[in-house]
């Protein structure tokens, strides 16, 4: 019998003797030695064929039926006017968020101030472009250069400011400069300064020089600079010729990017508002008071939309002992306004030190000399700590526009918050005198505790710490950066 048939065979070996057939043929199959052959059909598939139309349309048209699908149609468009409903109030209820406000590319982080392009880098321009990538790394998002022009001193007719001085290079050396700058995102603004080798900047003339500029910033916008820089405004903006130069910056869709900025040199908050009301200019480059004076500060912000403010530390030469190097580093970033920076002041250059210290640092100090070792490990922690706040200033809202509230103040410390809408909120506290000073801060905004974002005073201030705000204690010339969300 063949194996794959679809019967199988079911031996029987204790059947009752009775009921044993006594013949050899059965119906069968045949009997051997008491066993007999029984075909066992397999279980056969069932096969469900369910309702056909008539039957299905004869059962939905019943009473049943018909109340189950109106009850299934009302609950799905109950439900579905509910979440819409509760849609609507979660956007309704929801906080607003502040639209952002309008900023230029020289509100968006730090500018880097190149006075000497020679001592900056021995190569001149093309020592310059050579260093490119390092701004980047430094988060640098503009570069005031110059002046690269030529002139003699105290010599107005030698004053040529479209020129470029052989002693940095040529103007193709220029053109390089900017299109690989312009690739890499950094704007480049060329500073006039008329004469930067005598006290008289403006040569004892400056009518004549006006003149000169204003066809100096058409030629030099002309060849793809993004701005022009002058120097102390409150001579220039009184001339026939200033309203001609404000003209070339009036903005257009062809200019709106092109900026012209200015310095003055007095801190009294009520003539830099002079000079602010009457000049014009896209952004006023101020030197910061050393120590702050934070009363100047508050004038100034009450007064004057923070999109026009910059802050600089002055030069090395300028500047007094009363505070650290990283105090005013962490002062410059979080204070509303554009931080400008001098080349060499990411790792505290000091009255006479040449920035070309600054690329000795990537070649390690001699281990025997211990005293220049830990120069070059202090000017690298502080280079460190300047990025760190430069790339915070670059992506924080609260810092990039947030508003400014004083929370402290004295002769010798100051703390204040930034904050932004529904961002992080961050509170800059500093104590630049010579003794330990506890800030009794108040605010409706600030929490119990905020954490270390960054400090000066790594022992007790740990990064990342959680400190109390209800009496913050620093001791003498030290920093903190603290941070806390927004609750609401």
């Amino acid at each position: 019998m063949n194996k794959e048939d679809d019967m199988r065979e079911v031996e029987l070996n204790e059947m009752d003797q009775e009921k044993q057939p006594m013949t050899g043929e059965t119906p069968t199959g045949t009997e051997k030695n008491g066993c007999v052959k029984v075909k066992v059909p397999e279980d056969t598939e069932v096969k469900f064929t369910g309702l056909s139309k008539e039957e299905l349309m004869k059962v939905a048209g019943t009473a049943g039926w018909v109340r189950t699908r109106w009850a299934l149609l009302v609950l799905f468009w109950l439900g579905w006017v509910g979440m819409l409903a509760g849609a609507i109030v979660i956007i309704v209820q929801a906080p607003r968020c502040k639209p952002i406000p309008e900023m230029n590319w020289w509100n968006e982080g730090l500018l880097y101030q190149i006075s000497d392009v020679n001592e900056f880098s021995e190569n001149g321009l093309k020592g310059v472009e050579e260093k490119l990538d390092y701004l980047n790394q430094m988060k640098v998002k503009g570069l005031i250069l110059g002046p690269i022009h030529t002139v003699d001193a105290d010599q107005l007719d030698t004053l040529d400011l479209v020129s470029v001085k052989s002693a940095v290079g040529t103007e193709n050396d220029l053109k390089s400069l900017l299109e690989q700058a312009h690739k890499k995102g950094i704007p480049i603004v060329l500073n006039l300064t008329p004469s930067y080798d005598k006290a008289s900047v403006w040569l004892n003339n400056v009518t004549a020089v006006a003149e000169k500029i204003k066809d100096a910033c058409t030629h030099w916008l002309e060849k793809g600079f993004d701005g022009i820089f002058l120097p102390d405004l409150r001579n220039i903006k009184t001339t026939k010729s200033w309203q001609s130069i404000q003209a070339i910056f009036n903005k257009t869709e062809e200019t709106k990017q092109v900026a012209l900025m200015g310095s003055v040199t007095s801190f009294s908050a009520d003539e830099v508002s002079l000079v602010l009301n009457r000049s014009g200019v896209d952004l006023l480059l101020t030197e910061l008071s050393d120590p702050p004076e934070t009363g100047e500060l508050k004038k100034l912000y009450s007064s004057h939309p923070q999109t026009i403010l910059g802050w600089s530390l002055g030069s090395p030469a300028s500047r007094t002992t009363a505070a650290p190097v990283r105090l005013f580093q962490m002062l410059l970033f979080t204070l509303p306004g554009t931080p400008v920076f001098s080349a060499g002041d990411e790792v505290g250059l000091k009255a006479g030190e040449k920035p070309q210290i600054m690329w000795d640092l990537e070649n390690p100090a001699e281990e025997k000399n211990t005293a220049a070792k830990t120069l070059q490990e202090e000017r690298i922690a502080v280079r460190d700590f300047f990025k760190t706040l430069s790339d915070l200033r670059g992506k924080e809202r609260s810092l990039l526009h947030g508003e400014y509230i004083s929370l402290h103040s004295s002769a010798t410390s100051l703390a204040f918050l930034r904050l932004w809408d529904q961002s992080s909120r961050y509170l800059t506290a500093m104590n630049w005198g010579n003794d330990p000073v506890t800030m009794i801060l108040s605010n409706s905004d600030l929490p119990a505790q905020a954490q270390v974002r960054l400090t000066t005073d790594a022992v007790n201030l740990a990064v990342d710490s959680m400190v109390s705000l209800e009496k913050l204690q620093l001791g003498p010339k030290q920093a903190v950066l603290l941070s806390y969300p927004y609750a609401g």
